[in-house]
């Protein structure tokens, strides 16, 4: 005579298979917060290169207008 599954038994595999969905839903949003914040750092580490990277042009751009002021005003008093 063949045995079937007790209802306790069956009770405990849905539980479980509920569990391990859960636990990868959970997975899943982590990876994805970890993900996102990760993509957050590059973003900002690149804004933070351009933002420098305006900054110096933008120094040198003043050091060259000084220059040619400077070039003008010896060529008008010389």
């Amino acid at each position: 005579m063949a045995q079937t599954p007790s209802k306790d038994y069956k009770r405990r595999e849905r539980e479980l298979k509920k569990a391990d969905k859960r636990r990868a839903r959970e997975e899943a949003k982590a990876e994805k917060l970890a993900a996102e914040k990760a993509a957050a750092a590059l973003a900002a580490e690149e804004a933070a290169k351009q933002a420098a990277a305006e900054l110096k042009a933008k120094i040198e751009a003043e050091f060259e207008a000084e220059l040619q002021a400077e070039i003008e005003a010896e060529k008008k008093s010389a």
